[in-house]
Order: structure tokens, then sequence, then C-alpha cells
């Protein structure tokens, strides 16, 4: 975050960040049911869960939340996988350097073998699963979800050893029906479909966001209430404007964001559309 805004408005960060402190991310009572779950159900006994939602509706926040929960519990090892694209062999590469187990990716029985014996040693040692999360799910090759699911069980898929948390888009769903992979999503124990938001969960999040930023009355309730109502249900587009709004609120020196910011800005953009629509119908 620029000095000036820090200056101006007294904020800790930018509140309209992707990139905010964890305590800034508001856990809704769905998103509070769904991390019970995960420690109650997925830490103890190992399997598969999955997150999906449509662009901008809380995904990577769900999964940051996630994390953050379970890196706060005894006993339980928690990875991210950075790099769901990946073959086979950088598969292995990133799994062994996440869990601290040195590979050799040309050797895939052998690394197989040896992740294996890590993560029982770890449920030996805790009696808790280790957790990967893996973001952007949807972009992981069919091949390496196998992979993943043969590795996570042993005693002829009686035993659960690793937890996986797959987060992704629409897309991931119907991945998981093709015929290949059928068996790992039926093993799927615990589902979090998020769907957009009301008026009122999205102020619920921006009056979070304020005041862990550290300026509560940085909006007037009006304008508060606008974005909610244009937003689509959608946070990552109440965000964006609310931060192309703080961005020209600092540019003209003002003291707080109101509606009137609100036209300036965003009419213009609405105008500047006008003349295109109606050619549009022109042309019709």
């Amino acid at each position: 975050m620029n000095s000036k805004l820090r200056d101006l408005y007294g904020l800790k960060f930018n509140p309209f960040s992707q990139d905010v402190p964890v305590e800034a991310l508001l856990a809704t009572p769905l998103i509070a049911d769904f991390l019970w779950r995960i420690e109650h159900g997925l830490c103890v006994e190992g399997g598969f869960a999955m997150v999906t939602g449509g662009p901008g509706v809380g995904k990577s926040v769900t999964g940051r939340l996630t994390a953050r929960h379970l890196e706060g519990l005894r006993d339980v090892l928690v990875a991210s996988f950075q790099h769901p694209q990946s073959n086979i062999a950088d598969f292995y590469r990133e799994l062994g350097e996440l869990f601290g187990v040195p590979l050799r990716p040309h050797n895939r029985w052998a690394g197989f073998k040896e992740l294996r014996a890590r993560f029982c040693a770890t449920i030996e040692g805790t009696t808790m699963r280790p957790i990967l999360i893996v973001d952007e799910a949807q972009e992981m090759n069919h091949i390496v979800l196998s992979e993943l699911r043969l590795l996570s069980s042993t005693r002829f898929d009686s035993r659960s050893i690793l937890g996986v948390l797959l987060v992704g888009d629409e897309r991931l769903p119907d991945k998981l029906r093709r015929e290949e992979l059928v068996p790992l999503g039926s093993r799927l124990r615990t589902r979090l479909v998020l769907q957009p938001h009301t008026p009122a969960e999205l102020a619920e999040c921006l009056t979070h966001r304020l005041r862990a930023a550290g300026n509560p009355s940085l909006m007037t309730p009006s304008l508060m209430h606008t974005l909610c109502e244009h937003a689509l249900g959608n946070p990552r587009v109440l965000l964006n404007t609310a931060g192309e709004l703080l961005h020209a609120a600092a540019q003209k020196d003002l003291a707080q964001l109101d509606d009137k910011l609100y036209l300036a800005v965003c009419g213009q953009a609405i105008e500047s559309s006008a003349p295109k629509r109606a050619a549009a119908g022109r042309r019709k």
C-alpha cells in the first residue's frame, strides 16, 4: 500500500486488495461449518474434499481460511500445491519439496514409496492426516489426479493416509465425471459449493475488511449499500469497484468515499458504454 493511502485514511493495508492479511477475510457461517467438517473429517480420516464456485465468489478466500485454520491445529501438517498444471515428474518434485522428502523424479516408484512412508509416519506420530490443498485444481492433468488418488491410500484402498482439498471452478466437477476420474470423484467426503452472495453478505464482508484495515468509516453507509446492490453478488466485483473509488478519492484528497464519488467515477464508465450499446442496437 502506498504511503498516501496510509497517511490520508489511516489504513494498515488496502482493504480492497486481493492480498490482504488473512485476518481481514471473513469466515461466513457457511465457511465456518466447512472448516469444522474439514478439521473433524479430513484431518482425522483423510480422503478428498472439494470447494467449487464461479469466478470471484470466494474460492481462494476459502482456501486461505482453511490453510490458516488447519495450521493453527496441533499436529496437522498442511501444504499448498502451487503448480496444478504439473506433469507427473514435476508433481513429484513439488510434493517432495512440500513434505520434506528428497525424491528422484525419474524413479516414480521410489518417490511413490517414500511419500507414502512419510504420510504413514506422520499418522503414526500424531494420528492426524497430512493435508494437501490444491488451488485451481480444474487445471490438473487427469493422470496427475489419478496418481494423487493412488498415492493417498493404502491397504487395498481401505486406509487414507493423506487429506486432499481440491479448490476449483465449475469445470472441476465436470472433470471428475470423466470415466478415468470417477474413482476419485466417488471419494469426495466433503463438498462446498459457493454461490453468489446476497447484498447483506457482501456488506458484512466489506464492513469486516474496513474494520480490520483500521478505518471502518472509510465509506459512507449509503455508498456501501450502493456498491453491494450493484456487485451482482460477486465479492471480486465489489472489491475491484471499491478499489477504484479509493484511488480516485486519494487523488482528490477526499476524506471519505461517498455516492458522489461513485457517480463521478462509475457514471463515466456507464456513459462511455452507452453509445456503443446504441450503435449495436442500430446495426441489429
